[in-house]
């Protein structure tokens, strides 16, 4: 079976836009360095948080290239390749260009509602179409279907290169039934903010985060805290960021983050429809929020 390499902080790559709404590759650039220097152990990108379904094919590609460059092998990459057309990410694993990155994190099907047998198929179909590792991708309040613990063990078992799967259903009774359950070689990451403390403590290995983009100094720590079995200090940092992950997700994923880097400098607080800035209430309460956290 591959070996899962995406441990610890992984970050779910924004992208940033111009205030007349074009990708911001030179704040891409110095946001994935920021990461880089404080604490990131692989990058998630073009991704949910990346606000994919709106970037045109050849932003995707200059996205991917600008990563690969400014990461230069230091830290893998993982990059999102998933639809509910399952030939059609097919065709792309088979046919795209995934130099520079280490594996491709697939999420379910999203709208068209398969069974567990449906999802079986479609995964397995995706890792028969690539050599890189796979990483699953569940997250029922975006796709309206789950993947149970049962179908994802029984991927893990039957897919030597199906690696490891990020976990976002909110349920810790599913996450601990695939630890409990899962081949020796595959991996549980937390693919909620939130739930990563209680996670970890039940056996993931890490978090792709969104408040990694802002905080990724604040959170590796919390991370590494726990993974050495000092919980005190980690659950003290946990407690410190619970206002703010709420505050994050109240209108929306990025809108949240995009608010946060914005206060910090980083980048304009832009989204592509369907998507908008956050209220300015959510905005003055994580600008008050983010001068108790730095």
């Amino acid at each position: 079976m591959a070996h899962n390499i995406f441990k610890g902080l992984g970050i779910a790559l924004v992208t940033p836009f111009t205030s007349d709404g074009q990708v911001d590759y030179i704040s891409l650039k110095r946001l994935v360095d920021y990461q880089i220097n404080n604490g990131a152990d692989f990058f998630c990108i073009l991704a949910t948080t990346g606000e994919t379904p709106t970037l045109t094919s050849e932003e995707k590609s200059r996205i991917k290239e600008l990563v690969v460059n400014t990461v230069q092998g230091r830290l893998p990459i993982l990059m999102g390749c998933g639809g509910n057309n399952t030939a059609a990410v097919v065709e792309e694993l088979r046919t795209g260009d995934f130099k520079g990155v280490d594996g491709v994190l697939s999420v379910c099907p999203y709208y068209n509602k398969p069974s567990q047998e449906g999802l079986y198929q479609h995964f397995k179909a995706i890792a028969e179409a690539t050599k890189l590792p796979v990483v699953l991708y569940n997250v029922p309040g975006r796709t309206g279907v789950n993947l149970k613990a049962e179908t994802t063990v029984r991927l893990a078992r039957d897919c030597q290169n199906i690696v490891a799967i990020k976990e976002a259903s909110g349920s810790l009774e599913q996450v601990d039934e695939i630890i409990k359950n899962k081949p020796r070689d595959f991996d549980v990451i937390s693919g909620d903010d939130a739930l990563t403390y209680p996670m970890v403590a039940c056996g993931a290995v890490g978090v792709i985060s969104v408040i990694g983009n802002a905080l990724p100094r604040e959170f590796s720590k919390m991370l590494r805290l726990e993974m050495k079995g000092e919980f005190e200090g980690a659950l003290k940092i946990h407690h410190r960021f619970t206002d703010l992950f709420s505050l994050l997700f109240v209108d929306g994923n990025p809108a949240g983050v995009k608010a946060m880097l914005s206060e910090m400098g980083f980048i304009e607080n832009v989204l592509r429809l369907p998507l908008v800035p956050t209220r300015l209430t959510t905005l003055q309460r994580i600008s008050e929020l983010i001068k108790e956290l730095l």
